[in-house]
């Protein structure tokens, strides 16, 4: 029998500055089994920098045809496609297609820089796509504070984002590859 996803409730409290956005969020994010709590953080952090009302988590690895986050606007029309990892670069494609705007949050140390050389002048002719790289010792402090339950808070200045759980505070700059 095949293992179900881990249910896990997060409280994340957004104070980004950068686009004065201030808001509480009770999330729930289902961690597949074969989903690393590094990824399933980096997720969480996606949501807190592209925070929106009407953002909310796709299925995730179980679905290849949804992103991992997604923002539609009232019609079902998708204005944000939010990726995670290191996607193939056809279905950046198809997602910038289906998309108002597409952005592929990148983690995993030097296999993000192999990644971004092979796919870099593919991706570039995208005028709708943004990738971010977050660093890898970030992400690791990151997937620490992975838990079933989460009290978390995430200020966001300068494009600076601090992430505070419990005891434990990441400072995570993210770094823009490429922007619209």
């Amino acid at each position: 029998m095949a293992t179900g996803a881990m249910i896990c409730k997060a409280e994340l409290q957004i104070a980004d500055m950068d686009r004065n956005y201030y808001q509480n969020h009770s999330l729930t994010v289902a961690c597949h089994p074969s989903e690393t709590n590094e990824r399933m953080m980096v997720r969480v952090l996606a949501f807190a920098l592209y925070a929106h009302e009407f953002l909310s988590f796709g299925r995730g690895l179980s679905a290849q045809d949804e992103p991992d986050l997604w923002q539609k606007d009232l019609t079902g029309a998708i204005d944000l496609w939010i990726d995670v990892g290191q996607p193939d670069e056809r279905d950046i494609r198809r997602a910038c297609n289906r998309a108002k705007q597409v952005v592929v949050v990148c983690y995993g140390g030097r296999g993000v820089d192999l990644w971004w050389s092979q796919n870099r002048d593919k991706l570039e002719r995208l005028s709708n796509l943004s990738v971010i790289a977050l660093p890898y010792a970030s992400t690791q402090a990151l997937a620490r504070l992975a838990n079933r339950t989460m009290q978390l808070q995430c200020n966001i200045q300068e494009r600076q984002v601090t992430v505070i759980g419990g005891s434990d505070i990441v400072q995570i700059e993210p770094a823009a590859l490429m922007v619209p």
